[in-house]
């Protein structure tokens, strides 16, 4: 068995990738490197890393006739809100044409497939009141990255369905846990927050701090990606989350518990196309025997053991 997984040396990819290579499973990597690193690949030794844009077509569909993959798994994104409503063109051809052009390769080269998955996100949903998020809920995408992310969605459903290719798609809500980087643009609230209790330094909180989210550790979402990659499931949607809604403000104290400092925080005012309010129904994940491993608590006490560890 063979997996493609683009932005597989980052955050999530990386620990995808380690999990498939312990699954058997010849790996090959294609990343950029704009916002991953190699070291994040604890198995890179026995993976084939490309270091390259998905945006570059020829190489992509090269790389798709030459390897003949049984998985596809499609990470890579310009995963920033802000990013996207700063150069919304350029992000789109990351986040929407780069999936697209491989989808209609894929068709077109007639080439065997066992799944197609692409990672959406729960930005997706917006601030419609219904709460919790369920796959069929209204959606109301408030940025260019989130729209990016529906409109691929479709396709990638579309193409399942119009062409019968194996496709499925998962929103990512907010992942949290090693490899995060807290430098980044893009990097979760959770990294951010790591690192300013880590480093002692204050952290900047965009508005009341009672906006909520639904945080699920990466081994979590590792757990989901693979029970929906061996159960085969096709054409469908799954919200990838803990199924817990939790203030930022509730966080805060949580991370403060367990770290034993007190966080410097500085507010400023909301940002703009910020989710007021997230939290998901998991049902369907849980059909297919998922159940949430990591709790909060244990998460951050996991994350801020190996931050402390890594600085010692």
């Amino acid at each position: 068995m063979k997996a493609l997984v683009t932005g597989g040396a980052g955050f999530i990819g990386s620990h995808l990738v380690d999990h498939l290579v312990t699954e058997g499973i010849e790996v090959v990597v294609v990343d950029n490197l704009s916002m991953g690193k190699l070291t994040n690949i604890k198995h890179r030794n026995q993976v084939k890393i490309h270091i390259e844009d998905v945006q570059n077509q020829q190489f992509m569909q090269q790389l798709l006739q030459t390897e003949r993959f049984d998985y596809i798994y499609f990470l890579a994104a310009v995963a920033s809100v802000a990013d996207s409503i700063e150069r919304p063109a350029e992000t789109h051809l990351t986040n929407h044409t780069a999936v697209l052009s491989m989808l209609e390769y894929i068709r077109q080269s007639k080439l065997p497939l066992k799944q197609f998955l692409f990672t959406s996100s729960a930005a997706v949903y917006g601030n419609l009141p219904e709460l919790p998020k369920r796959e069929n809920s209204q959606v109301d995408p408030l940025s260019p990255y989130a729209i990016d992310k529906y409109a691929t969605e479709r396709y990638v459903l579309a193409y399942g369905k119009l062409y019968d290719l194996p496709t499925v798609c998962v929103r990512f809500f907010n992942v949290y846990g090693p490899r995060q980087n807290p430098s980044s643009p893009y990097s979760g609230v959770l990294s951010i927050l790591t690192d300013c209790l880590s480093q002692e330094r204050p952290f900047t909180l965009y508005g009341d701090g009672l906006q909520t989210r639904d945080f699920i550790y990466i081994s979590d979402v590792i757990q989901a990606i693979w029970l929906i990659t061996t159960n085969q499931v096709q054409q469908q949607v799954f919200n990838v989350a803990n199924g817990r809604e939790l203030s930022l403000m509730t966080i805060i104290k949580a991370y403060e518990k367990i770290a034993g400092r007190q966080l410097k925080v500085r507010s400023t005012v909301s940002r703009t196309g910020e989710v007021k309010r997230s939290v998901a129904n998991i049902n369907k994940l849980i059909k297919l025997g998922y159940s949430t491993q990591w709790s909060l608590e244990a998460g951050l006490c996991q994350y801020w053991k190996g931050v402390q560890h890594a600085g010692s």
